[in-house]
């Protein structure tokens, strides 16, 4: 609904509502519409002056923010070397990351894509196996993802491993600034 601010005291970024305005609003509109017009006129004025804010659920700062999901996915028949792939990228993210932990720059989550609902991650990602993905995200969307596929060349090598995921989740959190 458009309202005529002239002669309310909106001319030239003006923006004021006091009783001489509601009553003059007022005696221009007339019957069951008054109450309704007021209520809206003044809701408008309240939220565009910003006496009052709209907002999504998410903070404007949320909403332009960039993050990285760290995510491992299994199925549900896990072998030694599958619990280990997930114990060490646990482990060293945990340990090198708590900042971008906390702050929520950075999210790890465990997936099993067997379970209802998260089938769809093997044709997001292609995965054919137990996998390491990274996942830029910017505005809610994603960007950017990537398999760390070298995680089974290097599962026998505590350090080959802590080096290339931190190599890995470094470079994510930067372009995630």
């Amino acid at each position: 609904m458009i309202f005529p601010l002239k002669g309310f005291g909106f001319e030239k970024g003006k923006a004021e509502v006091n009783e001489e305005h509601i009553e003059k609003a007022a005696s221009k509109i007339s019957g069951v519409r008054l109450k309704k017009t007021i209520l809206t006129f003044l809701a408008i004025v309240a939220v565009s002056t910003g006496f009052i804010s709209i907002s999504s659920g998410a903070s404007a700062e949320q909403a332009s923010s960039s993050k990285v999901i760290a995510y491992y996915f299994h199925g549900t028949f896990r072998c030694p070397s599958c619990h280990k792939l997930e114990q060490y990228a646990k482990e060293v993210i945990e340990a090198d990351f708590k900042d971008a932990l906390a702050s929520g720059r950075l999210e790890f989550k465990v997936v099993n894509v067997e379970d209802k609902g998260n089938e769809h991650y093997v044709n997001d990602y292609r995965l054919y196996t137990k996998a390491l993905v990274l996942s830029l995200t910017k505005d809610g969307k994603e960007i950017k993802s990537k398999n760390l596929e070298k995680i089974w060349e290097y599962v026998g090598n505590k350090q080959k491993y802590f080096d290339y995921v931190k190599s890995e989740v470094a470079g994510f959190l930067k372009e995630a600034q």
